[in-house]
């Protein structure tokens, strides 16, 4: 799974940024102080392929949501397409990105082996 933000993929992007969100593989590592202290989101966009219990669980072990919260943005991916799970300092928001595509990777893996 690559960062560039698609389909099925989770993305890093800092939060001032409406329009087509900026995954970490694209940011200048020449960005003032001031860019660096912005908050970063984590973003989930939707895939056709992954169960919703198996999403609801990720989001459970990845962030450590209550089941009722991962279940809330689980449905929010379902519907509108994309789900901001998470804001704050980028170091953190890289790990959690991080987790979320080992999860996305294992899950691949067991379907088709």
């Amino acid at each position: 799974m690559s960062w560039q933000p698609r389909r099925g993929s989770a993305e890093v992007a800092q939060s001032e940024r409406s329009e087509g969100a900026i995954s970490i593989s694209n940011q200048q590592e020449t960005r003032s102080e001031e860019d660096l202290d912005l908050p970063w989101q984590v973003i989930v966009h939707n895939d056709p392929v992954n169960l919703m219990s198996y999403v609801t669980m990720v989001f459970q072990r990845v962030f450590g949501y209550p089941r009722e919260k991962a279940e809330r943005h689980m449905l929010e991916v379902h519907h509108k397409g994309r789900s901001i799970l998470w804001s704050g300092m980028r170091e953190r928001a890289e790990l959690y990105v991080q987790q979320l595509h080992g999860y996305l990777l294992l899950a691949t893996l067991e379907k088709i082996g």
